[in-house]
């Protein structure tokens, strides 16, 4: 019992001891420390209101911005869209206006493939280098619409390696095997028939149950002679 009890009161000593350390550190550090949390209020504070008061706002502001621009871009009037047409903003004004916001980076996006539909290639090149998503189809379809310049510039070297690192970016289902196909017929006409073979048995091997899957035999066959 006598052990008992003095284990209790070595235990209530080491407890009073860290107790007083604290109160000791608080002592001599109060003031440091109060200024420490202030300044994380402050920073935490600071970036809510960031978010709520200026980020939100503009993002309304960019998207508004970007729709008539949109509507262009729907009705295949490449050259308003990326350019504006009397007080409307064009993409590329959106992009620049309104960077950092999403829609002011989708503005990349449209304005990139709207220059390779107005045959501007290296400006297709240049703008959808800067855009970047999460959007798994989009992310995709910028890649290979930079490869798809590139073959529009007999550069089909450079196209495939696009072609490539756009079927490398993820595994849609939806847009993953026409990159495929597309990285195949580009490897044709660098003659490079296996890489070739090997795009099309991607489609054929991963991809049984997509469009390009139903005619890719043909495609496996030619190859085959070649080789």
């Amino acid at each position: 019992m006598a052990k008992k009890n003095k284990q209790e009161e070595e235990v209530l000593v080491d407890v009073t001891q860290s107790i007083s350390k604290v109160e000791q550190f608080f002592e001599e550090n109060g003031r440091n420390v109060t200024i420490a949390l202030a300044a994380i209020f402050a920073i935490v504070a600071g970036y809510i209101g960031y978010i709520k008061y200026y980020q939100e706002p503009l993002e309304l502001e960019a998207q508004n911005a970007i729709y008539q621009a949109q509507q262009w871009f729907e009705v295949d009037s490449f050259a308003a869209a990326v350019n504006g047409q009397g007080d409307k903003l064009g993409f590329l004004d959106v992009a620049a206006d309104y960077n950092g916001t999403n829609a002011g980076n989708l503005a990349n996006y449209y304005a990139g493939i709207s220059y390779l539909r107005l045959g501007e290639f290296e400006n297709a090149i240049r703008i959808l280098d800067e855009f970047h998503t999460d959007d798994p189809i989009l992310a995709v379809n910028a890649v290979a619409a930079i490869g798809d310049a590139f073959m529009e510039l007999d550069q089909p070297k450079d196209g495939f390696e696009y072609y490539q690192k756009a079927a490398a970016v993820n595994n849609n289902e939806f847009v993953i095997p026409f990159v495929l196909l597309k990285a195949g017929l580009a490897a044709e006409i660098l003659e490079d028939y296996e890489a070739a073979l090997e795009q099309y048995q991607r489609i054929k091997t991963e991809y049984p149950d997509s469009r390009q899957a139903l005619d890719i035999d043909r495609y496996i066959g030619r190859m085959e002679a070649k080789l």
